[in-house]
């Protein structure tokens, strides 16, 4: 919830800025589109889920199950090649934390308290984009993206034997290797000393990331793929 009205405020201030940004005045950095190769860093929040495929017969006495969102923090390199004024090949390294919820819901003598089973992440990345940027008009520019993204999950406990967690219960053990669809928008700024960048990006998995196991938690789910919005900061030079 926290991202969403983040986004909605950034996505405002935009509105404004690119107002002003269509006024006739002085170019900023007005041989950075001249580069070939430029380099910067990227910070963003993101909000972490699941896109989930379920049985609930697979397991005794489960009657609902679940997914939430935990927020995320990322930190990319950023380095793009240009091809030409419009077209560039953006490659985005990096590091995400990211964590996860699964909500099991049991019936027995009667409803109780869900189960709710949280999944830590550490992602290395490394997505890579084909982008596609509108014309400059003074200081501001937009474009869009599509790419993919590999995320090998440091956390993840995939070759571990499956024993109890700290609640007493059998973990829910995810496959380290992700692989995802990625699409974004992002917003120019071409600010005195570099170019400030506000990014909007939506990630989806294309690999079904569970490990089967026969455990109560592992039966009932038959696809379970990462979905992630982000929200990005990237400061260009």
């Amino acid at each position: 919830m926290q991202v969403k009205q983040a986004t909605i405020c950034l996505m405002l201030s935009i509105v404004c800025f690119a107002g002003f940004a269509q006024r006739d005045i002085p170019d900023n950095l007005p041989k950075f589109d001249n580069k070939k190769l430029h380099f910067g860093f990227q910070l963003g929040l993101s909000s972490n889920g699941f896109a989930l495929d379920h049985d609930l017969t697979q397991s005794d006495s489960l009657i609902r199950l679940e997914t939430g969102t935990q927020p995320g923090l990322i930190i990319h390199v950023v380095s793009e090649l240009h091809f030409g004024p419009y077209f560039g090949l953006r490659f985005t390294p990096g590091i995400a934390f990211a964590a996860r919820d699964l909500s099991y819901q049991y019936y027995s003598t009667g409803i109780s308290s869900p189960i709710v089973k949280t999944i830590e992440s550490t992602f290395i990345e490394a997505p890579i984009f084909l982008k596609y940027r509108s014309k400059r008009v003074n200081n501001f520019a937009q474009y869009v993206m599509v790419g993919f993204n590999y995320g090998f999950d440091l956390a993840s406990q995939q070759f571990t034997d499956n024993n109890v967690d700290e609640s007493g219960e059998r973990l829910v053990k995810l496959k380290q290797s992700n692989y995802s669809a990625e699409v974004g928008v992002g917003f120019d700024f071409f600010l005195e000393y570099f170019k400030f960048t506000p990014e909007l990006k939506f990630s989806y998995g294309l690999n079904n990331i569970i490990v089967k196991e026969p455990t109560q938690f592992a039966l009932p789910i038959n696809d379970l793929r990462s979905r992630i919005f982000v929200l990005a900061l990237n400061f260009e030079g």
